[in-house]
């Protein structure tokens, strides 16, 4: 009877040490390097949507401003192929998927054909902060008018890539590995249509 009781006792206090770490994760900054490795672990190439189910951009007026102040239209990006990656700074799967965009950006920085936009709502130093620690030159952008409604930006972060006719080819919620096969061959084919 007394072993039983001791197992019960044993168990019970496993239970709380169990969910208590749980909740250190979940809830604490201490958590945080766990959920970007989680993130990272989970992410994978983004899934394309099939031509008969994308949506036609229809509102290309949107108002970003660049770290120098400069306002960008993204009326300037029409006819090209767009990749917009809504993100923030305190964000796990966002710090997760950093590297893969940075090496997709990388790729193609020099394609006059695409533009890469990273808007964030972040402030100017706590960004600035961030990339310079993680040695990141992604063309950081911050919100001066609301997005169009077809982004439907309501998490971080939010990828949409866009062809040259606005056609939202990609649309994803939560971390990927944008600097994958499968998204070049997907970046190349929209570039060369």
């Amino acid at each position: 009877m007394k072993e039983e009781k001791k197992k019960k006792k044993k168990s019970w206090i496993s239970d709380i040490l169990f969910l208590g770490v749980v909740l250190v994760i979940l809830l604490t900054p201490v958590g945080k390097p766990v959920k970007v490795w989680v993130n990272k672990v989970m992410a994978f190439a983004p899934s394309v949507k099939k031509e008969e189910s994308r949506e036609t951009l229809t509102d290309y007026n949107w108002q970003l401003v660049d770290s120098e102040g400069q306002i960008y239209n993204l009326e300037e990006a029409r006819g090209k192929v767009i990749f917009i990656n809504i993100w923030a700074t305190w964000c796990p799967p966002c710090i997760a998927e950093m590297p893969s965009v940075q090496g997709l950006y990388d790729k193609y920085r020099d394609n006059p054909d695409i533009v890469f936009l990273f808007p964030t709502t972040d402030a100017p130093d706590t960004v600035s902060e961030f990339v310079q620690k993680h040695k990141y030159d992604l063309p950081t952008y911050y919100l001066h008018a609301t997005p169009p409604q077809q982004f439907n930006f309501t998490s971080y972060p939010t990828t949409l890539l866009i062809d040259k006719k606005g056609e939202i080819v990609i649309r994803k919620k939560g971390s990927a590995n944008w600097n994958s096969k499968k998204v070049h061959k997907t970046i190349d084919g929209l570039l060369k249509g």
